[in-house]
């Protein structure tokens, strides 16, 4: 009789135990977050002839399936693969620049039996495996190891940037600081490897008065006081303190940064590009425009007010007054239709998905599963942020989709296969006692 018993429990062990330490809360949070995000991807689309947010389900199983099949393997076999990795992703960005198609000013896309995939999108989990690999072998307490790191990122980040996609370009620039950190770079060091960018913005800033050193080298004094502000910060944490040469150089890395900036704006960036990152900053100087986006969502998070209108009952979201509302501006109708305290639960949703994956870089039985947690955690974070920024008015229209919210197939499978791979490194950790 007591064997009778235990057969079926022995038969439940069985099929558990392949994920046995699979942290399951992390699991079920983006499963959550894909059925919520289908129910408002519908709520967008009751009066279009539209059928995405089943797309949006489908995708989203076939990811939980493939994130459980990565929840089982050994992540440390990633590591012999890393470089077949990197090229794989080289590869892909380079066909689409050949055989890719266009859409909305941006070649990003290529056909793969009829289904449109997004190569730029699966190379942000290359690069974090490749990176992890790197880094593993060689911490970036030496710059030595952070240029490396920095060669192997720019060929990637170049081909994206070239499509041009600058919004996952920036993702990749998230993910690539992030496991710099984690890698113990010094943080002085992070923060020169961005102040050119800094520069760049500050240099195109003339008040009070402009500072002209020739007719070709002229910018405002804020950008003068930012370079001299990094020289210093260059002469306290560069190891080439002699004769002044670190602070000189940071000096004038930040003054060429300006002026490539400013050659940037005026001779690579396309108008749309432009108009995407000056109209949050002064909406109402193109409100049918460039800022049309932006104030549409933010009345209509505005309109949600506490509780929100409720679900399919928000006239701007049923009405499609917000473009692309099921995409990249799905959070605008999360506030309208469920309001401020329905934000703040998928606010806090997101929180708990980052607390976990920080639990898993912490806990992770080698520092190249660690990195492999952090740099999701990268990616996750930069993504949210700057998504629910420019819905609210605080960063510029990006492009950058909500994760397992906003519709798109290629960024769902991504997104599942991150987590898959971070539960491989949560599978592999020692077992718990309690």
């Amino acid at each position: 009789m007591l064997l009778k018993r235990s057969i079926p429990k022995i038969r439940s062990l069985y099929w558990v135990k392949p994920w046995q330490q699979v942290d399951w809360l992390l699991l079920s949070l983006p499963i959550a977050l894909t059925i919520f995000g289908g129910i408002m991807i519908r709520s967008t689309e009751l009066n279009q002839e539209l059928s995405d947010w089943r797309w949006h389900w489908i995708m989203g199983g076939i990811g939980l399936a493939i994130a459980l099949v990565i929840a089982r393997i050994r992540y440390e076999n990633l590591l012999q693969w890393h470089w077949v990795t990197y090229a794989i992703i080289n590869i892909s960005l380079l066909a689409v620049m050949i055989a890719g198609h266009s859409a909305k000013g941006a070649q990003r896309w290529i056909n793969i039996a009829g289904i449109p995939v997004q190569p730029s999108e699966f190379a942000k989990v290359g690069l974090i495996i490749t990176l992890a690999a790197l880094l593993h072998k060689r911490t970036a307490s030496h710059l030595n190891s952070v240029f490396r790191t920095l060669a192997i990122t720019a060929v990637p980040w170049g081909l994206v940037f070239l499509q041009p996609d600058l919004a996952t370009s920036l993702v990749f620039g998230a993910i690539f600081l992030g496991m710099l950190y984690w890698a113990n770079a010094n943080p002085g060091w992070l923060i020169l490897m961005i102040s050119p960018a800094v520069a760049a913005i500050l240099f195109s800033i003339p008040w009070p008065f402009p500072i002209s050193f020739t007719r070709d080298l002229t910018f405002g004094p804020l950008g003068l006081v930012w370079s001299i502000a990094m020289g210093l910060v260059g002469l306290s944490t560069l190891p080439w303190r002699r004769f002044a040469l670190s602070g000189l150089g940071a000096l004038t890395l930040n003054v060429l940064g300006g002026e490539l900036g400013l050659f940037a704006w005026n001779h690579v960036l396309k108008d749309y590009q432009k108009d995407r990152l000056t109209s949050f900053m002064n909406p109402n100087a193109d409100p049918l425009g460039s800022a049309y986006h932006q104030i549409q969502s933010r009345i209509a998070i505005g309109a949600g007010e506490l509780w929100g209108w409720g679900l399919n009952k928000g006239p701007m979201t049923q009405l499609n007054f917000v473009p692309e509302q099921h995409t990249d501006f799905i959070f605008s109708a999360v506030g309208e239709e469920f309001g401020f305290v329905g934000c703040l639960v998928v606010l806090l949703v997101f929180w708990m998905i980052c607390q976990r994956l920080l639990h898993i870089a912490q806990t992770a039985k080698d520092n190249f599963g660690s990195l492999l947690a952090i740099g999701v955690l990268s990616m996750i974070v930069f993504q949210m942020v700057v998504n629910i920024g420019m819905t609210v008015g605080l960063a510029p229209v990006a492009g950058i989709p909500l994760p397992w919210l906003s519709y798109g197939r290629s960024a769902m499978l991504t997104n599942f296969i991150s987590i898959g791979i971070v539960e491989a490194v949560a599978n592999c950790r020692q077992r718990q006692k309690y």
